[in-house]
């Protein structure tokens, strides 16, 4: 029959992700043999507890509960295959027992204001969200913190004998001793846990409830029903999809944000799956990431180390060696206190770089669905770990790639970040950064609202970013992510809203920002396989008036917009020389010309503009000393000429290098400007200078040193030559150089 009495409910109090506390948890079940598990959770969730059992499921895995249409008010719930909730799950169904989830409804919560994604298990002896409760408790037993405390004491026990009574007292004690008021989300999700304890009271005998401990003596000392029911009345109600999705190790820590992550997931792992020993085989496991790392390491080294860490731990008055111990060891034996091999074992051995899997037939939105067949299909199984992957567009599998990692792009899942290819490789290569965040997942439900293929969801992006766009800018962009990714159907619809836009923009500097994504369009479209020859009318319509109006649109700047001026002239030129269409090419070094001519416009522009026509052989060497010279008069202030000399030179010196005449006309101005100028111009001559390459200015100093004239080599004959005065030069141009310059 079943009982009523609160002798029924047996209550753990475990430490979320704790090997320690799973083991123990375990061995009381069985000791117990529950009518029923409750263990803490989001009821939410409980018609997909059933999964938890698949053959599929390989934890590390995450419960995934969400409001459709609210998906950034998504919560997380993870769990690794030494979490105690996990090994609990798994005791009641390969027993067939009833099993339920026991927390306030995801359901029963309001959206947060800020949007941010939540993992559960917020509430914890451990939680960073408010002071440690076992603080002062682990600074009388010398320890630093009580995350250290627990480990030592909890996770890291080797004996056979539980603590979930002693752990009880504990919690009772350090709760009462704490002068606050209870969090108003906690009470209330204790309320909730307290109401679900008390229905399974009322259909079972015996039930198991697994908790965080700091939840136990809510549990075990409950109010009157009534009490519970007002508090919870009038809580917000919303309709919550939930599902389970893989997750790492490393979300699993602390560092993440996570407010019941541990420090050390992978060697939490290697505590459950070990044996009464895990010393010998973990520094095995060292051994073997830091060879693979091409760092020698020997069997002696393990030896040694296992040895030293025994030896630490009874300096330490530690019943046995744990992680502390072991890192100190590796440190001092394999690393010889190099923290660089420590930081490559704490990244792949003690986080440990672990990606779940979770079985296919899981609950999934179509286009997760959808992404996971392409995955496979393409053979770019999702991983954890950082990786680069290479591809060649001539080949059509990695052109598929490419089309698929710029599909998810478009729909902000940024799974693969694009790298620069490097040179020698041609338009047909292409570098990615891969790597699979679990937040992905929720990503995919948000894009998952504009359609049910990756292809599909991300046309309908383009097409809903191109009627909200504003700027130029912002639907070529959207272009070249659209031949890119290989969505030639919405191509149209773009091109023409980039046509109405073209004719309602009357900034040129707005033309110059969309020409660049342009020219990319048409230039490497047919690499992709997609025609962009309609592209062509659009450009040489955005191009002429681009030219027309550009001396204009630079007049009258100050330094902030002469600076973003500057970065479009580059890009434009970029452009133009990749189009290589002469009416263009034509058109835009006219422009050039009458920005470098104008006296009214900034020296950072001119200057620009004066290298960019000497760049394109529109003029001569003479030219540009002459525009220098002229920018660099007495009648032009100081600053004029240093951001003239800055616009000019910024990025590359080799002008200077291959024609002296160049060099020479600047130390005529260095060496002509009074102290208080100087003062005033050098550090815009030094920040022009710090730009050039190493061998550039050397070859500068080489040709400054060999003689006074830096225009031409000394001329040891002529009797005239003070090199006294010459050498007063060195000191300048030291100073404006940034190095040593041999006299």
């Amino acid at each position: 029959m079943p009982r009523g009495d609160r002798l029924s409910v047996h209550v753990f109090g475990i430490r979320h992700h704790g090997p320690g506390s799973a083991r123990s948890l375990l061995r009381a079940l069985e000791t117990l043999e529950p009518d029923a598990v409750l263990v803490e959770g989001p009821p939410d969730a409980d018609a997909v507890i059933p999964f938890a059992a698949h053959e599929a499921m390989r934890p590390p895995v995450a419960l995934l509960v969400y409001t459709p249409g609210a998906t950034r008010d998504a919560s997380f719930y993870p769990f690794a295959t030494y979490s105690p909730e996990w090994q609990a799950l798994r005791f009641a169904l390969r027993r067939s027992l009833p099993v339920r989830f026991m927390d306030l409804p995801r359901a029963n919560v309001a959206p947060r204001d800020t949007g941010e994604r939540t993992a559960g298990h917020s509430e914890d002896p451990a939680d960073r969200t408010r002071r440690d409760p076992l603080a002062a408790i682990a600074a009388a037993a010398g320890f630093s913190d009580g995350e250290r405390w627990w480990d030592r004491m909890v996770e890291s026990r080797r004996n056979e004998t539980d603590a979930f009574e002693a752990l009880a007292e504990l919690m009772v004690d350090v709760r009462a001793s704490i002068p606050q008021t209870l969090d108003p989300n906690e009470a209330l999700r204790e309320a909730a846990m307290r109401q679900i304890v008390r229905a399974a009271q009322r259909e079972f005998e015996r039930v198991a409830v697994v908790c965080g401990a700091w939840h136990v003596p809510a549990l075990i000392a409950m109010p009157p029903a009534k009490a519970d029911a007002e508090l919870l009345k009038g809580l917000p109600r919303s309709k919550t999809t939930a599902t389970w999705v893989p997750w790492t190790f490393g979300r699993l820590t602390m560092a993440s944000g996570y407010g019941a992550g541990v420090e050390s997931p992978g060697w939490y792992e290697h505590l459950w799956e070990s044996g009464a020993d895990p010393i010998p085989s973990w520094m095995t496991k060292a051994a073997r990431t830091l060879r693979d790392a091409q760092i020698d390491i020997s069997p002696a080294h393990a030896i040694e180390a296992t040895r030293l860490c025994g030896m630490l731990a009874a300096m330490r008055g530690a019943p046995a060696p744990g992680l502390h111990e072991a890192a100190d060891a590796i440190r001092s034996i394999f690393c010889f206190g190099d923290a660089l091999p420590m930081a490559l074992l704490q990244t792949h051995l003690i986080v440990g770089e672990r990606l779940g899997a979770v079985p296919s037939d899981v609950p999934q939105v179509p286009l997760a669905t959808d992404l996971a067949n392409e995955q496979r299909r393409l053979r770019m199984p999702p991983g954890a770990d950082a990786r680069e992957l290479d591809l060649d567009l001539r080949k059509p599998g990695d052109l598929e790639r490419s089309h698929v990692l710029h599909r998810l792009n478009i729909l902000e899942i940024p799974w693969g970040k694009p790298r620069s290819a490097g040179s020698g490789r041609g338009t047909f290569h292409e570098r990615w950064h891969l790597q699979w965040h679990p937040e992905f997942a929720v990503d995919l439900i948000e894009a998952a609202a504009y359609g049910t293929t990756v292809r599909e969801a991300a046309a309908a992006k383009v097409l809903a970013g191109t009627r909200m766009a504003t700027h130029l800018s912002e639907v070529t962009a959207l272009l070249e992510s659209t031949f890119a990714a290989s969505l030639d159907d919405v191509a149209l619809p773009v091109l023409a809203r980039i046509d109405e836009l073209a004719a309602l923009t009357h900034d040129v500097l707005r033309i110059l920002d969309a020409l660049p994504s342009l020219a990319q369009v048409r230039r490497y479209g047919d690499v992709r396989g997609t025609d962009a020859g309609h592209v062509g009318a659009t450009i040489d319509a955005l191009v002429a008036r681009a030219c027309v109006g550009l001396r204009s649109a630079v007049l009258a700047l100050d330094d902030d917009a002469a600076t973003a001026v500057f970065d479009r002239l580059v890009a434009t030129d970029a452009a133009i020389r990749m189009l290589d269409v002469p009416r263009h090419r034509e058109l835009w070094l006219e422009a050039l010309a009458s920005v470098a001519a104008d006296e009214r416009v900034h020296g950072l522009v001119a200057g620009r503009a004066l290298r960019l026509l000497f760049d394109a052989d529109a003029i001569d060497v003479a030219a540009v000393e002459r525009g220098l010279s002229r920018a660099l008069s007495r009648s032009v202030a100081a600053p004029v000429g240093a951001a003239t000399i800055e616009g000019l030179l910024r990025g590359s010196g080799l002008v200077l290098v291959h024609h002296p005449a160049l060099l020479e006309t600047i130390d005529r101005y260095v060496v002509g400007l009074n102290a208080e100028t100087f003062l005033e111009t050098l550090p815009l001559l030094r920040r022009t200078f710090a730009t050039f390459a190493a061998p550039e200015r050397r070859a500068m100093g080489e040709r400054i040193a060999r003689g006074a004239n830096v225009g031409s080599p000394p001329n040891t004959d002529d009797g005239d030559i003070d090199m006294e005065r010459a050498r007063l030069v060195i000191p300048v141009l030291h100073a404006i150089l940034g190095e040593r310059v041999s006299t």
